[in-house]
């Protein structure tokens, strides 16, 4: 029953700071200067000292002011300068970009990066050089084995025979017991096989 009622003086004292606190805090800035009411000086320092941090705060103001009001003054007459010039905004993002671009390009990095690029494009070349002559001895080796040769020569006197005259026709290769187009297709021996592997 004591620590209930030595609890509640302990809560109403809380709820007393609670209150005399402020619920927020001022903001940082100039506004913050102006809207708060001026707290109440440290305890070490005397009234003059006050007012004359109250001047020089005031003077501060001013001057940032007064700075605020040159810079805009001046951005104004360069806007002027360029315009009479004849510089855009566009011109100035070209300039900019030429000007990147420029930096870009002669840094390490790039340097670097352009030389293993270089590199790996003449590797590729070689590359593909030696793949693509290695394919055409290939392809030559094939057609100059034994079995192309012959099939060639098979596909050479059939269109001999099929482009001869016209009056040559079927009927007369039958009666001359020449061979006819799919006799020549039709033989075993000159079409390559599986077990004959091509090299």
């Amino acid at each position: 029953m004591e620590d209930a009622e030595k609890g509640l003086p302990q809560q109403q004292q809380q709820q007393q700071q609670q209150q005399q606190q402020p619920d927020s805090a001022p903001e940082v800035g100039e506004d913050a200067v102006t809207t708060v009411a001026p707290a109440a000086p440290p305890p070490a320092m005397t009234e003059e000292e006050r007012q004359e941090l109250q001047e020089e705060l005031v003077k501060v103001e001013d001057e940032i002011q007064t700075l605020s009001q040159v810079l805009a003054a001046k951005e104004k007459q360069l806007a002027d300068i360029k315009r009479q010039l004849g510089i855009t905004p566009l011109n100035e993002l070209k300039q900019n970009i030429t000007k990147t671009w420029q930096e870009v390009t002669t840094s390490t990095a790039y340097r670097r990066t352009s030389e293993t690029l270089s590199h790996a494009s003449l590797k590729a070349t070689a590359a593909f050089s030696t793949m693509g002559s290695a394919i055409s001895r290939k392809l030559e080796d094939v057609r100059n084995a034994p079995t192309f040769k012959s099939f060639e020569e098979k596909v050479e006197t059939l269109k001999h025979k099929m482009s001869s005259p016209a009056s040559t026709s079927d009927s007369s290769n039958q009666d001359n017991g020449g061979p006819t187009a799919e006799s020549l297709l039709n033989q075993p021996e000159t079409l390559p096989t599986q077990e004959t592997p091509m090299h």
